[in-house]
């Protein structure tokens, strides 16, 4: 589901990025590592906007929400865990050879994501939820509202990430990526819907 997400982002900002021209494609999914461990001879990775996941946080304040699906076709209520909510923190890189190109294409990375806040099922294109998505319907999103907003790290924390990437770094920005939900749909138990509350007293006269 993460990686549904991620590309759904991804296929929007291809789009965007295409509509100005040049040779696809102009946006991937990809680990900046290992084009940071010396991919330049071989090309791979480069020329891109390269999106990469560096970490995962729990939204904690929407931890603790309903338990139960209500099925009032079948009066059936099923028990689940309530649904992991994240907020990814994903990285977009410009990872072009020559640096003019990388600071364009970051530049319009960047206005793609100011005027692009709010991904759901409902606003991107049809074709962005199909192509590249996951063969098995589990780990596809069906349903979803991703929040993208700029994230300003500090320079220390700056230095610390591209040192754990490598140490090569690329034009870049950081977002977050909030509130991606994970649901299993495995039940942990069902039980019938109350439908009917009797209430029956027989009141008697204590012995005297």
């Amino acid at each position: 589901m993460i990686a549904h997400g991620m590309t759904i982002i991804k296929n929007e900002l291809e789009r965007n990025l295409g509509s100005f021209g040049g040779n696809s494609p102009h946006a991937e999914l990809g680990n900046v590592a290992e084009v940071s461990a010396g991919s330049q001879g071989n090309g791979q990775g480069r020329n891109r906007v390269l999106m990469s996941l560096v970490n995962i946080q729990e939204e904690r304040t929407l931890r603790n929400g309903q338990t139960y699906v209500r099925d009032d076709a079948s009066l059936r209520v099923r028990h689940e865990n309530p649904p992991i909510v994240l907020n990814l923190a994903m990285l977009v890189a410009a990872t072009h050879t020559d640096y003019d190109d990388a600071l364009r294409a970051l530049s319009r990375a960047l206005l793609f994501f100011q005027s692009r806040t709010v991904f759901t099922h409902e606003n991107v294109h049809p074709g962005s939820m199909t192509a590249g998505a996951p063969v098995n319907d589990r780990d596809r999103l069906a349903e979803f509202r991703m929040v993208v907003s700029l994230w300003s790290p500090s320079m220390e924390e700056i230095n610390d990430m591209w040192g754990m990437l490598g140490g090569k770094q690329f034009p870049f920005a950081l977002y977050a990526v909030r509130a991606l939900e994970l649901r299993s749909g495995a039940a942990l138990r069902e039980s019938g819907l109350i439908t009917e509350v009797v209430q029956d007293y027989a009141h008697t006269r204590g012995a005297t």
